[in-house]
């Protein structure tokens, strides 16, 4: 199956235009294809369970309705394999059952449409729960065909671009947004349980802020203003935090940074951003696992997990490295013997690691972590105490005010969770905010920009907090041994195709 659908003379071309013509026979008919409504009363699942033991060659006087996508017809309909979102039945239609009229409208029926049908349940002599209809109604002409049974929907990126035909023929596929849903829904109740309030916060700002990324921008006609996407959730959710409204807070939701696209990058992502007053960076290690651990529990049964070839355990706690320990360990280089940012890069290009000139002695220690500790990390660990240059939203670290008190959370190699000890001191964001600014100044286009308001919202005072976030699409990755981010958002972004 490709995209050229409507290519003229066409295979598929071929097959719409015999089905168009059936909808003409179905209007002679008298039928409207595409009708309002239908009183369905029964789901394949309920069906499957509720007469389980039904034994094969017995059939009952019960009654049902049930509607769904046509995936196979044999013997000349007699015999359909309907899908509803719960799973499959058979519907079992002969002339002995069906009026003569209804048999016409059966032979116009194609694999993909969606049909309804009434009638009893029975057991086929070889076992297959069935509908024996008595009545059935067109509930929507499918014009399309349906990719081959065979062959399936295999093109990859033909998924991502119809990814309503992807749902339709893959099962799996179906069960990884199912779950999707699942854990989002589970995220929010183990919050629940720990007392957070879930918030919402603005998607247009008027400043990019609360992460290093290149923000979408637009504009506003009637304020006659420039507005960006939010990169982040984490400035207002701080504001609350100094309002009161709640000591826990939480907001799940769509960020937008203009980056590259890649397995684990998607420019329209959802994060959640959670802060807790009178916490720090600990607490948010703790709540951390406990999260993942939970949701992974209640949606897998497990907290033992299958990612490609490798078996993880998330079982709690986890493992907590210093990133500069974690460094020493694997190079010998100790970067806290290092002061200079030009001696940072000498010795990170003595070991082979790409930085480039004009990065601070930070950004270098982030690199080295990067390529020697970070596709190591399989098991889940929190790696803890991030250089100060690189974390303008943490606290400085109170044993050594070169780090902050940051973690990132890595499983499989990959970052799923960053959190601080929050900054909370406003003389201190404001120089924090400074230096961004300026390196922004200098070409960095990923360099947050002063935000007054939030300065304003701090020297109101804001209690000791802890904050996390987390990319949703990465989790989901993760549980659903996902290869590509691409494979749990619905609706990836995709280049443009003529």
């Amino acid at each position: 199956m490709t995209l050229q659908t409507r290519e003229a003379g066409s295979a598929i071309e071929q097959i719409r235009q015999t089905r168009i013509q059936k909808l003409a026979d179905l209007a002679d008919k008298g039928v409207n294809p595409y009708p309002y409504k239908f009183d369905k009363t029964a789901s394949a699942k309920e069906l499957q369970a509720k007469y389980k033991d039904l034994p094969a060659g017995e059939e009952t006087t019960d009654v049902y309705s049930v509607a769904g996508r046509v995936m196979a017809i044999r013997n000349t309909g007699m015999f359909i394999d309907l899908m509803d979102d719960t799973g499959k039945i058979q519907i079992f239609s002969h002339k002995e059952n069906l009026p003569e009229e209804q048999l016409k409208i059966l032979k116009l029926v194609d694999i993909g449409d969606i049909v309804g049908f009434t009638g009893t349940i029975r057991r086929t002599p070889r076992g297959e729960l069935s509908v024996k209809s008595t009545d059935l109604k067109l509930l929507s002409k499918a014009l399309l065909p349906l990719p081959e049974k065979h062959h399936g929907l295999t093109d990859v990126e033909i998924r991502y671009r119809q990814r309503y035909v992807d749902l339709i023929v893959n099962e799996e596929v179906r069960d990884t947004f199912r779950k999707r849903s699942l854990i989002i829904q589970k995220i929010r109740e183990f919050l629940a349980k720990q007392g957070y309030l879930e918030v919402e916060t603005p998607t247009l700002q008027t400043m990019a802020s609360g992460a290093n990324a290149r923000p979408f921008t637009t504009h506003h006609n009637a304020l006659e203003m420039d507005l960006t996407l939010r990169i982040a959730l984490e400035l207002y959710l701080k504001r609350l935090i100094v309002g009161g409204i709640s000591e826990r807070v939480y907001e799940i939701g769509k960020c937008f940074r203009n980056e590259g696209i890649d397995t684990r990058h998607n420019p329209e992502f959802t994060m959640i951003e959670l802060y807790q007053a009178y916490a720090d960076y600990n607490d948010m290690m703790t709540l951390t696992e406990n999260m993942v651990a939970y949701v992974a529990q209640e949606v897998l049964g497990t907290m033992k997990i299958k990612y490609g070839e490798h078996e993880i355990d998330l079982t709690p706690p986890w493992d907590r490295k210093t990133m500069l320990g974690s460094i020493k360990e694997a190079t010998g280089v100790d970067f806290m013997e290092i002061y200079s940012a030009q001696q940072a890069i000498e010795t990170a290009r003595r070991l082979h690691v790409p930085v480039e000139d004009g990065m601070n002695w930070g950004q270098v220690v982030e690199a080295v972590f990067e390529e020697k500790i970070e596709p190591g990390l399989i098991q889940p660990c929190h790696i803890i105490d991030y250089p100060r240059e690189i974390s303008p939203l943490a606290k400085v670290h109170r044993d050594n005010d070169r780090l902050t008190e940051r973690f990132e959370t890595r499983v499989n190699g990959w970052e799923i969770a960053n959190a601080f000890s929050e900054l909370t001191d406003p003389i201190d964001q404001r120089m924090r905010f400074e230096a961004q600014a300026k390196a922004k100044a200098e070409g960095d286009e990923e360099a947050m920009d002063i935000d007054e308001d939030f300065i304003n919202a701090l020297e109101y005072g804001m209690p000791p907090t802890g904050g996390m976030g987390m990319g949703i699409d990465r989790l989901v990755m993760l549980l659903t041994d996902s290869p590509s981010i691409r494979d749990v958002i619905a609706f990836p972004t995709m280049r443009n195709k003529d």
